[in-house]
C-alpha cells in the first residue's frame, strides 16, 4: 500500500534527513520526499498499519529535524 502524505520541511538537506529517518522505520518499504512539492510517498511493508507506522515516522522524523511536520 502506498501514502502520500502532505509535510512541511524548511529546507532540502532536512527533507532528505526526513526521508532517511523514514525508510529505516520498520514497517515502511520505501519513502520519498519532495522538498518541492512538500510531499512525503510512503510505501508501507505487507501487513503493515499505516496509522500505527506513520505515528513512529513522525517520531523518527522529529529526532532528526524537530520542528518538521508530517500531516496525518
Amino acid at each position: 500500500m502506498k501514502k502520500t502524505y502532505k509535510i512541511e520541511v524548511d529546507c532540502a538537506n532536512c527533507a532528505n534527513k526526513m526521508e532517511q529517518a523514514a525508510r529505516t522505520t520498520p514497517g515502511v518499504a520505501e519513502a520519498t520526499v519532495s522538498f518541492m512539492t512538500q510531499k512525503m510517498s510512503v510505501t508501507f511493508a505487507e501487513g503493515a498499519d499505516p496509522k500505527a507506522v506513520m505515528q513512529d515516522v513522525l517520531k523518527n522524523c522529529k529526532k532528526v529535524e524537530d520542528d518538521c511536520e508530517i500531516y496525518l
